[in-house]
């Protein structure tokens, strides 16, 4: 007798000793013989445990489907088929122990169910130990305040540039969100400081209406406590230490001039261009970081005209404040145009402004 003549004899062998009305004892029987057995199966077995279980599973009750999908959520080769309907099961009691364990779910599948089930499902999907980008860019995407704070906490979910993009995004006006967001180690810090300078503004507004005599010293609070987290933000990242390094070591040979920093610029490069540009207009890092967080490329466009910088100069650092989004040409034209009209008299005043404003308020050092 072949293994699978010998399986459908122990399989027909539980269909018969029970009465078929009865479905949820006798699935919970064949279950029982694939548990027992898994590891052994041969994949033309496992199709037949497939064919049969998902026979079963048609017309059972609520309970019954939970208890099933819980158990056969942990198997590592258990059907595929049947994985895949306990997956999209309307009931979310059955598809998230399936959605959060099942290693039998492939991207695509994950994908095609963030895609049309509700959220419910996709908090499931949230958890898993590993997300490919694929399925994040989804979540983020379709998923509620709770998916997307449950997939910026998961250490294992990978972000695309896009997904990275959203995520940010949503985060500037979600202050759990944004802690989830900050914490993470593959968040680029220049995304991490627009995502503080958004946030910051929004809190600052909230508590501005709420209590308008105290505004200036609002103000001023959020302003320093948007200040220390880019400040942890910087202490932590390995990339900033390693730019200021190097930055640091051409301006004390005299090598620091506007083609580096034109240079930085272009490759896209923010802790080096942060860095240089600190050095070169004699600013706190911290402000030069908020410069660049921001939409309004005013302060940028001041730093360069006081610095005698050329437009390309400035042209540069406005695209690296821009970001992943780009800058479009209307609004390089605008800055061109404001660039040509600043005096540098003018800017010379306001960047000494700048840094005595900076000191008063113990701004962050180079």
């Amino acid at each position: 007798m072949s293994p699978r003549e010998g399986l459908i004899d122990q399989l027909e062998g539980v269909l018969a000793s029970n009465d078929l009305s009865r479905r949820a004892q006798v699935l919970r029987s064949v279950t029982d013989l694939f548990v027992h057995g898994s590891g052994r199966f041969t994949d033309d077995q496992i199709d037949l445990f497939d064919e049969v279980m998902g026979k079963l599973i048609e017309n059972i009750e609520l309970a019954a489907r939970v208890a099933f999908g819980s158990r056969m959520a942990t198997v590592a080769d258990a059907p595929g088929k049947v994985i895949r309907t306990l997956a999209f099961d309307d009931a979310i009691e059955v598809a998230a122990p399936v959605l959060t364990h099942s290693v039998r779910l492939d991207d695509a599948t994950l994908a095609e169910n963030a895609r049309t089930r509700g959220q419910g499902h996709l908090l499931a999907i949230s958890g898993r130990s590993v997300l490919a980008e694929a399925v994040t860019d989804i979540l983020v995407d379709r998923g509620n305040d709770q998916v997307v704070a449950s997939t910026a906490g998961n250490r294992g979910a990978k972000f695309s540039t896009s997904g990275m993009s959203t995520l940010v995004r949503r985060a500037q006006h979600n202050g759990d969100l944004a802690l989830c967001v900050w914490s993470r180690p593959d968040i680029p810090r220049h995304d991490l400081a627009r995502l503080f300078a958004r946030a910051s503004e929004v809190v600052r507004g909230r508590l501005e209406v709420a209590n308008p005599r105290r505004a200036a010293l609002i103000r001023a609070a959020v302003a320093e406590a948007s200040d220390e987290m880019l400040a942890l933000a910087r202490a932590g990242s390995d990339e900033h230490a390693q730019a200021q390094a190097h930055v640091r070591s051409l301006h004390s040979f005299g090598l620091l001039d506007e083609m580096r920093l034109q240079e930085f610029a272009r490759e896209g490069s923010y802790d080096k261009t942060a860095v240089a540009l600190s050095l070169m207009c004699d600013l706190p890092i911290g402000l030069i970081e908020r410069a660049l967080a921001q939409d309004d490329p005013e302060q940028l466009i001041v730093f360069a005209k006081a610095s005698d910088l050329t437009w390309e100069s400035a042209k540069a650092m406005i695209t690296v404040q821009a970001g992943r989004g780009g800058v479009t040409k209307q609004r390089l034209d605008e800055c061109f145009a404001s660039f040509f009209r600043l005096q540098p008299k003018t800017a010379r005043a306001a960047l000494q402004f700048y840094r005595l404003r900076e000191k008063a308020s113990g701004g962050s050092a180079h």
